[in-house]
């Protein structure tokens, strides 16, 4: 223990990775405290992950009802908004209370308030009755990732993430500008739920980083389910008028629009840290820099999660946390890999996806070979939707080891999450093709395609 400071670790923000790193290392044994100006939980609980994920089940019990009809059911449907958005807002609250519980059993000391660096061992705390500074051997930045406003003429009527859960009264009309994940997930989630969604994305297809057969795929699929879907398109301004929102594009046509989300990235959250002061290093966009330790330029000071702006995914920023405990208060035996990381995207259907994509290995190894089905789902041949799921293995021809595995359909995120186990122990395609399927599941697919597509 260090007696010259307060706290062993002061860590500052209480989303995922600040309370993950606060919880841990009180439990062994530091002196722990955590700020936080707003709710705890951070994005992934309050306006990420959680609320997204339960907005995408609402949205999906739509299918689920034409799909009933091919399967004998007769189902009369009415959505209440208002209900969805109180019982998510009844949930949420209970999840700030577990966060506080966990902390607080833990012995960590909660700070509600503005906390910026003064130096690499001092915080100054802003609250509502004045200032206060504390010291500590180790400081923690974990303040996460904020949207970023596209700079665009009338930019203030539209609306970022963080507000789509709580809108009143539901979008009839629904424009959402952006091509990434948030923008995706958001128009599925809205369309689903009944809105008319058009997706505006300025680039030549949406979901870049992703797979090109899995973007041209998921396109294909939105469009189906009814997302008026433009690409290369760009937008001028927004104007309120009677009408609502008129959402005017380069090319000279305009759209109405009852919201307005503006997704188009986000930035970390470092504006008033005072990371200058302390000898913090930043890089693009403010993010900031750390080492393979997670530490700062400030050797006192470490970062993690979306303020380092480099992998922005919960379950990385609470790896990160877990590897800069065990490094400060532990073995220091765990380190961060950032190979094979599995993700998933709640569009409809989802998409789930682990390893390389096929650029990303003809780029790395001398020759990939590619295996890929689509179909439609056993499901589809009774429910009479058109919907199809898109399957797909990347494999090094001269290894035969599994480099990449993309999925599009219902469930990829818990089809998936099982075979990033297989990856990460490094299984080949004679491993998958020794492996029995589950029949008759979409998943056994991945351990059943024989011929080489290309």
């Amino acid at each position: 223990m260090d007696h010259a400071h307060q706290f062993d670790l002061f860590v500052i923000g209480g989303g995922s990775g600040g309370v993950r790193a606060a919880r841990m290392a009180a439990q062994r044994g530091a002196r722990v405290a955590l700020a936080e100006a707003a709710a705890l939980g951070g994005t992934c609980v309050n306006v990420g992950c959680i609320p997204k994920k339960l907005y995408s089940y609402a949205a999906h019990y739509a299918h689920d009802f034409r799909d009933a009809a091919g399967f004998g059911w007769k189902a009369d449907a009415h959505f209440d908004w208002d209900r969805l958005r109180a019982n998510r807002a009844r949930e949420i609250g209970r999840l700030n209370q577990v966060y506080e519980r966990l902390l607080e059993d833990a012995g960590v000391r909660i700070l509600r308030g503005w906390a910026s660096l003064v130096d690499g061992h001092t915080v100054m705390l802003e609250t509502t009755h004045g200032a206060e500074r504390f010291s500590a051997r180790h400081i923690l930045v974990a303040t996460g990732g904020t949207p970023v406003v596209p700079d665009i003429e009338g930019a203030q009527l539209g609306v970022s993430s963080d507000s789509m859960f709580d809108l009143d009264p539901f979008p009839q009309r629904l424009v959402v500008v952006g091509g990434g994940y948030i923008a995706c997930e958001f128009a599925s989630i809205f369309r689903g739920l009944g809105a008319r969604v058009h997706l505006l994305y300025r680039g030549e297809q949406i979901l870049r980083g992703f797979d090109e057969e899995v973007r041209h795929f998921i396109a294909a699929e939105m469009v189906k389910h009814g997302i008026d879907l433009r690409l290369h398109t760009d937008v001028r301004s927004l104007a309120r008028t009677g009408e609502g929102i008129e959402v005017r594009l380069a090319d000279g046509h305009s759209l109405a629009a009852d919201t307005v989300l503006l997704a188009t990235g986000r930035v970390p959250n470092v504006s008033g840290l005072g990371l200058e002061a302390a000898g913090v290093r930043q890089g693009k966009a403010g993010a900031i820099e750390v080492d393979a330790q997670l530490r700062t330029s400030a050797p006192s000071i470490f970062a993690v999660g979306d303020v380092t702006n480099r992998v922005q995914l919960t379950p990385v920023a609470l790896a990160e946390a877990m590897a800069v405990v065990d490094h400060l208060f532990g073995e220091g035996r765990r380190s961060m890999d950032y190979d094979n990381i599995p993700t998933a995207v709640f569009t409809h259907p989802n998409i789930g996806t682990v390893g390389l994509t096929e650029q990303q290995a003809r780029e790395r190894v001398a020759e990939v070979t590619i295996y890929r089905t689509d179909f439609k789902a056993l499901k589809h041949t009774l429910s009479g939707s058109i919907e199809r799921c898109l399957m797909k293995l990347v494999v090094d021809a001269a290894t035969d080891r599994v480099l990449g595995l993309h999925m599009v359909g219902p469930d990829a995120g818990e089809i998936v999450q099982g075979f990033a186990v297989a990856m990460q122990a490094g299984a080949t395609k004679a491993v998958f093709d020794r492996t029995i399927g589950i029949h008759p599941t979409i998943a056994e697919e991945f351990v059943t395609m024989r011929e080489p597509t290309r």
